[in-house]
């Protein structure tokens, strides 16, 4: 079987810190596979946040996510602090690639989680149809 290879673009946007938490834990007694999902989620959230977005308002337009690629790495267990890098990738006419690298601090030794990639889709909600990406995230991006 031919494995998943998330390579990272190089541009850098942002990093944000989440920790894991005990409901994020699952019966192995390491964070589930759904949680990760979760969890980048949740860093995207934040990247917008950060320039005054939410999903549901990009400069006028709602975003939906077309596409979710996730390369487990190692284990990461309760207590951990994720340091989720965001990078950005390919900006069409109405989507754009973000690309997020999921790491801990133990001892002094950056570990790697898992790399992931959301294909983003610009949306209208109202109309049911795809917008460009806005001017003011492309500056972004």
């Amino acid at each position: 079987m031919a494995r998943l290879k998330i390579e990272l673009p190089q541009k850098l946007l942002t990093s944000v810190f989440i920790p894991v938490r005990i409901t994020d834990i699952n019966y192995g007694n390491h964070v589930g596979n759904n949680s990760i999902v979760e969890i980048i989620h949740e860093a995207r959230v934040q990247f917008l946040k950060k320039h005054g977005f939410t999903e549901l308002d990009v400069a006028g337009t709602a975003l939906i996510m077309s596409e979710l690629l996730v390369e487990f790495k190692n284990e990461s267990f309760y207590n951990d602090l994720f340091e989720i890098k965001i990078f950005s990738g390919e900006i069409t006419h109405v989507s754009f690639e973000l690309f997020y690298e999921i790491s801990v601090n133990r001892g002094g030794q950056k570990i790697i989680i898992a790399l992931s990639k959301t294909g983003m889709v610009c949306y209208n909600y109202e109309i049911k149809k795809v917008k460009p990406v806005p001017e003011e995230l492309k500056l972004i991006l």
